[in-house]
């Protein structure tokens, strides 16, 4: 296990039942609203949220002397559990955070009290090499995960084909337009709060282009996801899907078919993001699922 620190920060009393929140690839902990983390902890709940390695205020690696895999990320679930004090918790996970939940679940059953999986994709589905073949134009093999909107897909390529930004505006222009995608078109988009989240992200990254390393890492091993598991998931489990997911759509389904007994959830208007329209109806979802 690489020796890289972790940031992370909790909110709440340290006797009531406790949420840890796993955010997506390449994203920090604070992606997780500030709103949304305090009507957790007004539900009474202590509520923990960190940046992955190579995000954030989370430690750098040079990965060409030390890389490291997605299970090594998935690896730092347990870390911060254990920095904590935690022999289990809730899971709550975002994205590639909602794969990591899993496979904690898969793996470590003992240490998840329930599994909360939003904007996710189902473990050992292939979902990266999905996205691979639709930004590539490669035809998908008969019963893949379905793949992301045309517009997601003409996004990335145009991202993949650009120059990188050369200052600290272009950077977070870029970022904006990413968010706006991510966003999806069923709710409105607030820009200038979108500024100011981006402008957060940006300034509070030790190294913002060690994010990178999350690619090199899926490279690495990219099979680390197991398959036909989810079966073994013993949690209780809630997964949530907005109903305009530009990155993941339909994928919520089919985790909820092969967890037994999971719920599934859809957030009107919600894309593959968390903004403030949904943060009630979320909020009081993942609480009523962590109650008792």
């Amino acid at each position: 296990m690489h020796d890289v620190s972790i940031w992370s920060e909790e909110f709440g009393a340290v006797k009531d039942a406790p949420i840890l929140l796993i955010m997506g690839s390449m994203s920090q902990g604070v992606l997780w609203p500030d709103e949304f983390v305090g009507r957790l902890v007004a539900g009474g709940r202590r509520v923990i949220r960190y940046d992955h390695r190579d995000t954030g205020m989370s430690g750098t690696v040079d990965f060409a002397a030390e890389p490291y895999t997605w299970e090594d990320i998935k690896d730092d679930v347990y870390r911060v559990l254990d920095a904590h004090g935690l022999e289990s918790a809730h899971l709550v996970g975002h994205s590639a955070g909602g794969l990591l939940g899993q496979f904690v679940a898969v793996e470590r059953p003992e240490r998840v009290r329930s599994l909360t999986v939003i904007g996710s994709s189902p473990l050992g589905g292939g979902e990266g090499r999905v996205l691979m073949r639709a930004l590539t134009g490669q035809p998908q093999p008969e019963g893949s995960l379905p793949e992301p909107t045309p517009e997601f897909v003409a996004f990335y390529r145009a991202l993949m084909a650009a120059p990188p930004p050369e200052d600290r505006r272009a950077r977070i222009d870029g970022m904006i337009a990413e968010q706006r995608v991510l966003h999806g078109t069923g709710l409105p988009f607030d820009e200038d709060a979108a500024r100011r989240l981006q402008e957060r992200i940006h300034d509070r990254a030790r190294d913002l282009s060690a994010v990178a390393n999350h690619r090199l890492a899926a490279a690495a091993k990219p099979d680390f996801e197991p398959v036909g598991v989810l079966h073994r998931v013993k949690a209780p489990t809630l997964v949530v899907e907005g109903s305009h997911e530009p990155a993941k759509p339909g994928h919520g389904a089919i985790i909820a078919e092969r967890i037994p007994g999971a719920r599934l959830m859809t957030v009107a208007g919600m894309g593959h993001t968390l903004p403030p329209e949904v943060h009630e109806e979320l909020a009081a979802a993942v609480l009523a699922h962590t109650a008792g």
